[in-house]
């Protein structure tokens, strides 16, 4: 493959300061949000002593995913021989530097004590998965730098070496950001070993979604040339993890509901759980995964880009719910404390929960996007991110 010319973007031009700005007005939030939780305190979230993780964890492990889809991406040339996605390297190694930062913040947020923020590595516990996660969040955004710095050098030997373990980090990271969830045993709709996998494999289908996206829009903005090929080749990739996805969810939800102990949870999820019956079937199902895996798998709209485009918002949007489904409605189930027996109490001990995400929670889950806009914007400007063009090679004859 011939040597690729990387170069910053001029930045001068009147839509690049109003991205600039506008990207900064949005992340402003994310301070406003965080002082005002940190004077006032949780009780201006949504959450309560029955639904202690909201929005901002929803936010954590979702960024947390589409981080380890970009750099799995940002390692198919380098690690797997694909060679035509070594122009894109570089920036998807950068996006996943970013949003694990931005992932973590929104973890911090949660705590209400960001002071604290070291206490997890001074009281190691290995049977804990949030002790063990404080060590592998540290190792991927470390191994995910001097990645990055390897790519910049053109050093194939020592990027070969990092792009392996970054992959190999990148699987540990989000299989342990799963099993957060999965090994909680005493929530139905938490527990399943199945849960690691398929946070990996949506970790994968939303990476690809969010490259889909940066690449074209920045492409166009910057008055670079990216070949069509490009689009559409992730477009079926993504389409492929989008499958993988849809699996995993269905072989999920029918083991669990299988089992007589967990015919309430999994009947409260799948048809009598209102609004997050809804979402499942219509927001996640229908619109984030079905929806976007025919058009992408489709060879009329799959050859669209503009179709591809449109896959890949409903496929981030969708990714997204499937992170909030998680999370929230297994906490909105009473937990049974004492089998067979009914539980009542100024607690509201075996009764269902409510949970809204409020004001606040969705200023600072707005306001992490804005940061991430923001740190590109400003990284593709002071450093060599991107190729001037992006052509795909003809095969031999």
């Amino acid at each position: 493959m011939a040597k690729i010319k990387y170069t910053r973007i001029e930045g001068r031009s009147g839509g690049y300061y109003a991205f600039m700005a506008g990207s900064a007005l949005v992340a402003s939030l994310l301070p406003i949000s965080a002082l005002i939780l940190f004077l006032q305190g949780h009780h201006v979230t949504g959450m309560t002593n029955q639904v202690p993780w909201g929005m901002p964890i929803v936010m954590a492990i979702y960024l947390i995913g589409v981080s380890a889809g970009s750099l799995v991406l940002s390692s198919m040339s380098t690690v797997f021989g694909k060679t035509e996605y070594k122009p894109f390297a570089r920036v998807a190694s950068m996006l996943a530097v970013v949003l694990i930062v931005a992932g973590l913040m929104a973890i911090i947020m949660d705590w209400g004590r960001p002071d604290r923020v070291l206490v997890p590595f001074f009281h190691f516990q290995p049977r804990s998965m949030f002790s063990l996660n404080a060590i592998l969040y540290n190792a991927y955004m470390l191994i995910g730098f001097l990645y990055l710095v390897a790519l910049f050098r053109e050093n194939e030997v020592w990027a070969k070496r990092l792009g392996l373990s970054a992959v190999i980090i990148a699987v540990g990271v989000h299989s342990g950001t799963g099993a957060i969830f999965g090994f909680v045993y005493v929530r139905e709709l938490y527990n399943s070993p199945l849960l690691p996998p398929s946070f990996i494999a949506a970790a994968l289908s939303s990476g690809t979604a969010l490259m889909i996206i940066v690449l074209k829009y920045t492409f166009d903005a910057t008055g670079r040339k990216l070949d069509v090929g490009y689009i559409q080749g992730l477009g079926k990739l993504m389409g492929i993890f989008i499958l993988v996805v849809l699996y995993l969810i269905f072989i999920e939800n029918v083991t669990r509901s299988y089992a007589p102990k967990n015919y309430e949870a999994s009947s409260f999820l799948l048809l009598h759980g209102g609004k997050f019956t809804f979402y499942f079937w219509v927001g996640l199902i229908g619109v984030g995964l079905v929806g976007p895996a025919a058009i992408v798998l489709n060879s009329a709209t799959g050859s669209s880009v503009r179709w591809i485009l449109a896959a890949a918002w409903l496929q981030l949007a969708g990714v997204l719910m499937e992170r909030y489904l998680i999370v929230i409605p297994a906490q909105i189930l009473p937990l049974e404390l004492l089998p067979g027996m009914e539980i009542t109490s100024v607690f509201l001990d075996g009764q269902f929960a409510t949970y809204s995400v409020s004001a606040v929670e969705w200023m600072y889950s707005i306001g992490l996007f804005g940061v991430v806009a923001f740190a590109y914007g400003l990284a593709i400007r002071l450093w060599p991110m991107l190729p001037e063009e992006a052509v795909m090679q003809e095969p031999p004859a």
